[in-house]
């Protein structure tokens, strides 16, 4: 079989699945490239299609596999599984660690047939996970390297004064992630609380689902909506100016807009989970507030008078600074690397 350890002296080579990131891209990404540069120990490669297939390297790191795959048109569309079928043939002919970070713990829904037996494929082949939380469980090796917050990313946008009078939900407009109800609870609010007012500030899945939230808010004048994709200065614009941001997702483990949100030092009503209240013992008190069931104008009453004084102190972030999210990135890769060498070529999938 030869020689499997690793030369100390050489850096870990690892591919990525993301290339050179650009001013749309998730500043998760902007984040973690940066950190992964600096890192010691790694040799850091942005994702290529020529060099991830016939190049050398020790490990590839997924984030969101999906993104592989899908296109714009048909043939685009086509093109592209067939690529992530060669490459996953590659990865199954090679003794290359597959590493992937689970920003979701499910695959996800909206994908055809093809390509969900693409995504379980890498699954299948996948040799070591990074988790995000130590509420995540899953089979096989795994390391915990919590979500780095954006404080330095979103500096520049921390100085804008919320209007008190304010809540918020912005990110990404999904069915799962409960606006229809957000809009009937605040609805509820209406009597009695006739000066909030609520602003949704994200992109829709669908021109269907946008009309069903323009409809549900009709004839409340507090309801205001700002519906398209938001660059990364809306972003933080529509977070800092409201005093609060309310995410009542159906289902919620990882969400980077919370770090988001408590980056910029405005606190959260988020469902009440294991995960949420791991975090609001972490950030310290007065910045993740939950609710539990369906949202209703109470919670959203009780949330309102939580916040309208300032918390003791700012957030507790320190357990997600991104020098110390690098590092650990790269004990986690030279420890898939190195697992991945010991097995015998014929286990090799």
């Amino acid at each position: 079989m030869g020689d499997t350890s690793i030369d100390p002296a050489r850096r870990v080579r690892v591919m990525q699945s993301f290339g050179a990131p650009r001013p749309t891209t998730n500043p998760y990404i902007h984040m973690l490239d940066a950190a992964l540069a600096e890192a010691p120990g790694v040799e850091h490669l942005r994702f290529d299609r020529r060099r991830a297939l016939l190049g050398r390297y020790d490990a590839i790191h997924f984030h969101w596999p999906e993104t592989l795959l899908g296109g714009s048109t048909r043939l685009k569309a086509w093109a592209r599984r067939v690529y992530a079928r060669a490459l996953l043939s590659r990865l199954r002919l090679t003794n290359v660690a597959v590493i992937r970070t689970v920003h979701n713990v499910e695959l996800p829904k909206d994908v055809t047939r093809a390509e969900r037996r693409m995504l379980e494929g890498i699954e299948r082949r996948t040799d070591y996970r990074i988790l995000l939380n130590e509420q995540t469980r899953v089979d096989g090796a795994s390391t915990v390297i919590p979500h780095g917050h954006f404080r330095d990313w979103f500096a520049r946008d921390g100085d804008t004064t919320p209007d008190p009078q304010t809540i918020g939900f912005v990110g990404l407009v999904r069915r799962y992630k409960g606006v229809e109800g957000l809009i009937q609870a605040f609805g509820a609010t209406r009597t009695g609380h006739p000066h909030w007012r609520l602003r949704i500030a994200g992109n829709p899945s669908s021109a269907e689902l946008a009309d069903q939230l323009r409809t549900f808010a009709a004839g409340d004048e507090r309801i205001a909506f700002d519906l398209r994709f938001l660059a990364e200065d809306d972003f933080a614009a529509a977070i800092a100016r409201v005093r609060g941001l309310v995410l009542p997702y159906r289902f919620m483990h990882n969400s980077g807009v919370v770090l988001a949100a408590l980056s910029l030092g405005r606190p959260v009503l988020v469902p009440q989970n294991e995960v949420n209240a791991a975090l609001a013992d972490e950030v310290g008190p007065g910045w993740v507030h939950m609710f539990a069931g369906e949202l209703d104008a109470r919670d959203l009453e009780s949330f309102m008078a939580a916040v309208a004084g300032d918390p003791p102190a700012a957030p507790d972030l320190s357990a997600r600074d991104w020098t110390r999210t690098g590092m650990l990135h790269a004990a986690a890769y030279a420890d898939a690397v190195a697992a991945r060498r010991t097995r015998a070529p014929e286990r090799v999938r």
